[in-house]
């Protein structure tokens, strides 16, 4: 008896420290990230949590507008964080291949920057075999196309379903929030899984659906944990 305790506690302890790292840790120096779609798979799955380094590419300090100095530029094959062109309110995770200069080019889903093959990611995967004409679509054939200065050409590693620079164009380099560097949680959710309710206005609701949440997941957690996700440096 003692033993399961012991478990119990040490689940219950996983999760608080989830739930802190998911609310409060979102600084101007590192953001959390939740993967919500399967752009990105087998990198990244529905369901992984993710911390982003906002620092390498330019920190702001915190209660100014003023912003550092990047460490470093966006790099092909970074895993980036950025505001979907489209709907900048909307958080978009995708893999860099090419940044400003560089001359892109896919053919029959073959990826070539500056005429060079580049290779896929360990855990990149297409899941339809059927080769579409540039005519019909962009998402086999594609270019060649220069990417302008002060932009970033990106794409999903889930090349056959993934919505990136092939359909809507090229990212804004400072428009980028971060690189995705580790899945600090990972859940393999479910339609039934409740949603967490939160709003600084109602913060007798909010607690309510964080401890429902927090509740949902200690009875589900031995089974729908991804613990071997957990931990995992992205790349």
């Amino acid at each position: 008896m003692a033993k399961r305790k012991s478990v119990l506690r040490e689940y219950i302890e996983i999760i608080l420290v989830a739930a802190l790292l998911f609310f409060f840790i979102r600084t101007d120096v590192v953001q959390a990230f939740r993967i919500p779609s399967e752009s990105m798979e087998d990198t990244l799955l529905v369901g992984d949590f993710l911390l982003v380094n906002k620092f390498i590419y330019g920190a702001r300090i915190p209660l100014t507008e003023i912003q550092l100095p990047p460490w470093r530029d966006p790099q092909p094959g970074d895993v980036l964080v950025f505001p979907y062109p489209r709907n900048p309110d909307q958080a978009f995770i995708k893999r860099c291949i090419a940044v400003e200069g560089q001359t892109v080019e896919i053919k029959d889903k073959v990826v070539y920057v500056d005429n060079e093959q580049v290779s896929d990611p360990s855990y990149a995967k297409f899941e339809d075999q059927t080769i579409k004409p540039a005519a019909r679509s962009s998402r086999d054939n594609w270019g060649p196309k220069v990417v302008p200065k002060g932009r970033i050409f990106v794409m999903g590693d889930n090349r056959d379903y993934s919505s990136d620079s092939r359909y809507w164009g090229f990212v804004d380099k400072e428009a980028v929030v971060g690189k995705a560097f580790i899945i600090y949680w990972s859940w393999a959710r479910q339609n039934i899984d409740p949603e967490l309710l939160w709003s600084s206005s109602q913060p007798l609701e909010s607690m309510a659906s964080l401890v429902q949440i927090l509740g949902y997941s200690i009875v589900h957690i031995p089974w729908r944990v991804r613990w071997n996700r957990i931990g995992r440096f992205i790349e």
